[in-house]
């Protein structure tokens, strides 16, 4: 289905199979993270606003995934900023305010680098249609050419959280009300990984940036924010903040992995799009829990907070384990693929530095969320407050569903598996 606005630019809509899997994916995510928001909003206050902009932003999904070109795709890659960005600000208060614009000058910023690469490509003639394996001709990019390939992926990187336009997310996801946070980092960063994988993959193609300088600056930025996001979040207190700059780091797994432009590594990014999506899902709903109910926002003050919320701290030290790469958990599989992927990469020193600093990112992941589980359960307990308990049936329930699929698809991940691996041998040629 195509709309023509000019003898350029259309606005076209096509199902395949990675469209529909993302499109699937993001509905389930919202459904459960709508249906644990009703009790934390009524809390908070404000339910029919939120709301509205939690719908709209669900619709902006739900048509880029359909986004049969790249102007379609930006349309509502852009629309999907504007009506999310009231969530942000939700509380109306000056930081929430402030953070909200932090959030639209860096998403704004970011796609007036993609719109820049996009107009670079169509002066030269090209379509920009998505197709498998791209849509761009074989011949090599000129410098021009490749010069546009890298704004467009730092352009849609600014909404994966890679460095160096990643701050919106350390800003943002404090002051947002949590079922906000969790899908600012479950699901609309990954409409950032989305975008790469749709300039790489089924525009430019990948063998078309294999061995080019955009590959391995690509490369470098993923590393660098897998790193420096571990590290932030290891030495912050503020557990949502903690949270997001997990999500920094986690994100860029998935966009390292895109960056070797080979199956392997390709089969892991996509996987971790949808395991990182889940844990961290269910881990800003347990935040979300504990500030509902006790108050508590920093790390230091969760000490015993374990023995009275005992579903909402075992379900986030189980996604925790997932997060670290803990067998038979499913992250441990996407993570496995990464590390597979970059020793079969070739590529001169990234095929062992990526192991390695995947490896340390692990090891900090483990240090800055299993502290909190730990003193949670064998801390003492400095509450004082006998009504602290775990939320309601709903809440507990979108929780319990997420935490029982970030472990089981480690497990029983055929499907799935089969599905990506479809769509890698139709992208990777």
């Amino acid at each position: 289905m195509s709309y023509s606005i000019s003898e350029l630019i259309t606005i076209t809509f096509k199902a395949d199979t990675l469209g529909i899997v993302f499109s699937v994916f993001f509905a389930f995510i919202f459904i459960l993270v709508g249906t644990a928001a009703k009790e934390y909003m009524e809390h908070e206050g404000g339910v029919k606003r939120f709301y509205v902009c939690f719908f709209l932003t669900l619709i902006m999904l739900e048509l880029l995934c359909y986004a049969g070109n790249f102007f379609t795709f930006y349309l509502f890659f852009e629309a999907m900023t504007f009506v999310s960005m009231p969530m942000v600000m939700h509380e109306g208060t000056h930081e929430s305010v402030m953070a909200a614009l932090k959030y639209l000058f860096y998403s704004v910023g970011g796609a007036f680098l993609t719109l820049f690469g996009f107009f670079l490509f169509v002066s030269k003639g090209y379509e920009l249609v998505f197709t498998a394996g791209g849509s761009t001709g074989d011949m090599p990019l000129n410098g021009i050419e490749l010069a546009a390939a890298f704004l467009m992926i730092l352009g849609f990187g600014t909404k994966a959280g890679m460095f160096p336009m990643h701050g919106w997310l350390p800003t943002a996801h404090p002051v947002a009300p949590s079922p906000a946070s969790a899908v600012l980092s479950g699901v609309i960063t990954k409409a950032g990984v989305f975008g790469i994988i749709r300039c790489i993959y089924y525009v430019i193609g990948c063998e078309r940036l294999k061995g080019t300088w955009v590959q391995s600056a690509f490369l470098i930025l993923t590393l660098i924010t897998v790193f420096m996001g571990s590290m932030m979040a290891y030495s912050e207190n503020v557990l949502k903040k903690r949270l997001a700059y997990s999500t920094v780091s986690q994100v860029s797994y998935v966009l390292f992995g895109l960056a070797l432009m080979n199956r392997v590594a390709f089969l892991g990014a996509v996987l971790h799009v949808f395991f990182h999506s889940l844990v961290k899902d269910m881990l800003f709903l347990s935040a979300g829990a504990i500030i509902m109910k006790s108050g508590c926002k920093n790390v230091s003050d969760l000490s015993g907070i374990g023995r009275r919320m005992p579903v909402t701290m075992w379900c986030f030290t189980l996604c925790s384990v997932t997060l670290i790469g803990i067998p038979p958990t499913s992250a441990f599989m996407s993570k496995w693929y990464l590390g597979v992927g970059s020793l079969e990469s070739g590529i001169p020193v990234i095929r062992w530095l990526g192991p390695v600093i995947l490896l340390i990112s692990a090891l900090l992941t483990a240090g800055y969320l299993l502290t909190v589980s730990l003193d949670s359960f064998f801390g003492k307990d400095r509450s004082g407050e006998d009504k602290i308990g775990d939320p309601g049936f709903f809440y507990r329930l979108s929780m319990l569903i997420l935490t029982a699929l970030s472990v089981a698809l480690g497990i029983f991940p055929g499907h799935l598996s089969g599905i990506i691996e479809s769509i890698a041998d139709a992208v990777i040629r």
